[in-house]
C-alpha cells in the first residue's frame, strides 16, 4: 500500500465509464455561465461534487434567487458537472457508525466518537431534509438499512459496539437506534439466504443482521439540483476546465489559479477535490490516496418481493470486507433495480491495484464477475431462493467506477491549509462522503467566515482538521495504518 501511494495523483481523465446516475447526463453537465472564466474572483472553488456544490450553497444561501451577492464566486470543473465520485457512488446515505464507534473511542475518547457519530447522523437528516424543502427530483428515501453479517467475529464485534454506543447516548437517541435480528428473520423479513456459498474457499453462513435508519438518494441529481440553486444566486460554473496549477502571488496573501483557459486572480481558493487532491496541491501525494471503486446496476430477478423495490437498503458484510445494495425506490426511474458495489477484496491481492489509481475510464473484470454473481448468493436461488430468473434483458443494466481519497487515520482533511493564506479544503472523505461531506462544507464556511468558535467546536470534529501532523502522516500497510514523515514540498510556486 506504501508504494501505491507514492504513485503520482493525476488530474481526472478523459471519457470516464459512463454512471448509472449520468445517463443521460444533466443539463448543466456543460456548464458555463460565461464564455470565458472571469479573471478575478473573490472566491474559487474547485471541484463541482457535493462538496464544492454545499460550499457554494453555504456562501450563497442568503442571495435571494436572481440577484448576484457581494462576493464574486468561480466554481471550476475538470471534467462535466459532478462527473467525480458523488455522480458515481451508489445513492446510498448510510453511516453505519457502530462499525468504527469502539475505534474512535479507542484512538480519540468517547466524547469524540459520539460527537463524530452525531454529525453522520445529522448529515444524512439534514441531506434528505434539504432535498425535500428545496423540492430538488433525486429520489430521495428515508429508509432503514439492514447490515447482513457473514463472519462470526464481525457478528460478536456489532453487539460490543452497538452496547458500547447505547451506553455513550442518551436513551432513545435515534443516533444509537440498532435492532439485532436472527438468522431466520433476516431469511424470512429481508430476504436474503442463510448460506451464501464459499468465495475464495470461505464458507459465508449467516449470523444475523443489524437494522438502522438510512437512506438512499441519487447524489447526481441532488448536486446537480444544489448547483442550480447556487447558479440562480450568482454562482459563475465553468466545467471542463481543470485546476492545473496554483500559484502563491508576490503579495504572499492572494492566489493565481491556472487552467487551460485562462488564469485567475483570487483572494480564496477551496479544494473540493477529494481523491484528486494531490493532482494541484503536491504537498498531499501520499496523505491523501485515490481509491478506485466499482459499482454495478442490476436488474431484478423475477421472484424478488416487489419487483425488486424492498423497504430497506443492505450491506453483506464478511471476514475481510463487504457489498452494499440499494434498491432503486418506487416512483424512481428503473424502479426496482438493484445498484450493488463493493467487492474490492475479491480483486487480485485484495484490491491492491486499486490503490493509488485515478483512472475511471475502465473497470476490473475480478470485481465486475464478483459483483455479477453476488445477489444470486446473496438472495438466493432455486425452488427456495428469492432470486428467480434473471430479467430478459440481462442482469446487468450498467457497470462504472469512481474514484474516493483516503487519509492514512481515516479522517477527511477539513479547514484553512497550515502555513497558508486564503488556502482552504474540505477532502478525503474514506467513501463515506454522503455522511460526511454536508456536514464538513457548513464546518468550512463557519471558518472561513471567521465563527470558529465555541459553538463550531460543540459539533465538529478536532479529528477532521487539517494540521501539519497529519499532513506528514503516510501509509503503511492498508487503510488506516500510518507512519510520519517531513513536510512535502509547497503547494506552488511565484507568479506575478
Amino acid at each position: 500500500m506504501d508504494e501505491r501511494a507514492k504513485i503520482r495523483v493525476t488530474l481526472p481523465r478523459e471519457n470516464p465509464t459512463s454512471s448509472y446516475w449520468q445517463d443521460p447526463p444533466d443539463d448543466i453537465a456543460d456548464e458555463r455561465t460565461t464564455k470565458d472564466p472571469p479573471n478575478k474572483a473573490d472566491i474559487v472553488i474547485i471541484g463541482s461534487g457535493i462538496t464544492g456544490a454545499a460550499i457554494a450553497w453555504n456562501l450563497l444561501k442568503d442571495v435571494n434567487p436572481g440577484e448576484k451577492g457581494s462576493r464574486n464566486i468561480v466554481m471550476l470543473e475538470a471534467r462535466q458537472a459532478c462527473s467525480g465520485a458523488t455522480g458515481r457512488n451508489g445513492g446510498h446515505t448510510k453511516a453505519a457508525s457502530y462499525r468504527s464507534f469502539l475505534e474512535h473511542a479507542s484512538l480519540l475518547g468517547t466524547p469524540a466518537a459520539v460527537q463524530i457519530a452525531r454529525l453522520e447522523y445529522n448529515n444524512i437528516q439534514a441531506v434528505h431534509a434539504f432535498a425535500k424543502e428545496h423540492d430538488i427530483p433525486c429520489d430521495s428515501n428515508p429508509c432503514h438499512t439492514i447490515d447482513i453479517i457473514y463472519d462470526q467475529a464481525q457478528w460478536a464485534a456489532a453487539h460490543e459496539a452497538v452496547a458500547a454506543m447505547k451506553a455513550a447516548f442518551p436513551e432513545g437517541d435515534p443516533v444509537a437506534e440498532y435492532t439485532f435480528h436472527s438468522p431466520a428473520e433476516v431469511q424470512s423479513k429481508f430476504h436474503c439466504a442463510l448460506d451464501a456459498g464459499t468465495v475464495a474457499g470461505e464458507q459465508q453462513t449467516l449470523y444475523g443482521g443489524v437494522s438502522y435508519p438510512a437512506g438512499s438518494i441519487s447524489s447526481y441529481a441532488f448536486t446537480t439540483g444544489l448547483l442550480k440553486l447556487c447558479l440562480s444566486r450568482g454562482l459563475n460554473l465553468q466545467t471542463n476546465t481543470p485546476a492545473t496549477s496554483l500559484m502563491k502571488n508576490r503579495d504572499e496573501r492572494t492566489w493565481t489559479v491556472q487552467t487551460p483557459r485562462g488564469n485567475i486572480w483570487t483572494k480564496d481558493i477551496i479544494l473540493a477535490t477529494n481523491g484528486y487532491t494531490a493532482a494541484i496541491a503536491p504537498t498531499f501525494q501520499g496523505a491523501i490516496v485515490p481509491l478506485r471503486g466499482q459499482v454495478t446496476a442490476q436488474r431484478p430477478g423475477s421472484k424478488l418481493p416487489e419487483k425488486g423495490c424492498l423497504p430497506t437498503t443492505y450491506s453483506f458484510i464478511y471476514d475481510k470486507g463487504y457489498e452494499y445494495m440499494i434498491p432503486r425506490p418506487k416512483g424512481s426511474r428503473n424502479e426496482g433495480d438493484l445498484v450493488i458495489g463493493g467487492g474490492l477484496v475479491r480483486a487480485k491481492e485484495e484490491g491492491l491495484e486499486e490503490y493509488g489509481t485515478t483512472d475511471d475510464t475502465t473497470v476490473n473484470q475480478d470485481i465486475s464477475d464478483y459483483l455479477k454473481d453476488s445477489l444470486t448468493r446473496y438472495l438466493g436461488v432455486g425452488e427456495k431462493g428469492n432470486w428467480g430468473e434473471d430479467h430478459p434483458d440481462g442482469r446487468v443494466r450498467k457497470e462504472w467506477t469512481g474514484i474516493m481519497g483516503y487519509t492514512p487515520d481515516g479522517f477527511p482533511m477539513v479547514g484553512p491549509v497550515p502555513g497558508e493564506t486564503g488556502f482552504w479544503m474540505s477532502c478525503s472523505f474514506q467513501g463515506h462522503g454522503m455522511v460526511l461531506c454536508w456536514m464538513c462544507a457548513k464546518a468550512l464556511v463557519e471558518m472561513m467566515e471567521g465563527r470558529d468558535n465555541e459553538e463550531l467546536k460543540g459539533w465538529f470534529p478536532e479529528a477532521f482538521r487539517v494540521g501539519f501532523e497529519r499532513m506528514r502522516k503516510r501509509f503503511q500497510g492498508r487503510l488506516h495504518t500510518s507512519v510520519a514523515v517531513p513536510p512535502g514540498p509547497p503547494v506552488g510556486g511565484e507568479s506575478g
